[in-house]
């Protein structure tokens, strides 16, 4: 995998731009032709019902490749928008599909972030389906720190970081009202659990957090102390996030 990514860095190379806080860089329903790498920031994939309903499918956070599925389907049903400044850098999908054919571990790189899209959305799915709304907020907050960890945008014992999604927009990624998430966020902050004030997400106890989220997290999660602290980690799994990877 480091090897693939040593191989985008030469197939991007020099490609990065910055674009503000809401610029979409995907127009729903629409043809893409573009594969994108996130440098820095947060982008989201949404889809907007014709009544005007949306969901943020997934977030992406930096080190994300996105839109990598244009590799094989040109047509995009949804969105993609920036959630705040952003860095990305971006090539064509005919470029990065010549070079996947030509290099093994470019390829590599590129299907592991599909799989990794695919484990998230299995999570989601589930949490979805199954999880109550204080199980979905603590996973979600788990999920992103655990990430930004690996991402190398945090140290390892981090316990606050900027989440750039105001409280529609995470009850639009979580399924829920605006005011319900506002309520979880109530209780939360009364348990001493997490106080999110602005967009800065401080973690007063995370092992409780961590109590919340597990049902939800995926033995993945639960093996790694990026997401759960070294109290509840046991063997990691094979799902491994990238900054881990060998190769």
């Amino acid at each position: 995998l480091r090897r693939g990514e040593a191989a985008l860095d030469r197939v991007m190379g020099g490609t990065g731009r910055l674009y503000p806080a809401g610029r979409v860089l995907v127009e729903a329903d629409s043809a893409n032709t573009t594969v994108f790498r996130l440098r820095k920031g947060w982008v989201g994939r949404l889809r907007t019902l014709e009544d005007g309903r949306s969901q943020f499918i997934l977030i992406f956070l930096p080190g994300d490749l996105f839109a990598v599925k244009s590799l094989f389907v040109t047509h995009s049903p949804d969105a993609v928008q920036a959630l705040s400044e952003v860095l990305v850098e971006q090539v064509d999908h005919r470029v990065l599909r010549e070079a996947y054919e030509r290099d093994p571990d470019l390829a590599t790189r590129c299907m592991w972030q599909v799989i990794e899209e695919e484990r998230r959305l299995h999570n989601w799915v589930v949490g979805l389906g199954r999880g109550s709304a204080d199980e979905r907020l603590a996973m979600l907050l788990i999920d992103f720190r655990g990430r930004l960890i690996l991402s190398g945008m945090l140290p390892q014992d981090a316990l606050a970081y900027d989440l750039p999604m105001t409280q529609e927009q995470i009850g639009d990624h979580l399924g829920i009202s605006n005011v319900h998430v506002n309520r979880v966020l109530r209780a939360f902050r009364e348990d001493g659990i997490v106080t999110m004030r602005g967009r800065r997400v401080t973690i007063g106890d995370f092992d409780a957090l961590v109590r919340i989220a597990t049902p939800l997290l995926d033995t993945s999660e639960r093996g790694r102390t990026e997401f759960v602290g070294s109290r509840e980690a046991g063997t990691v799994g094979e799902g491994q996030g990238f900054g881990d990877a060998d190769g």
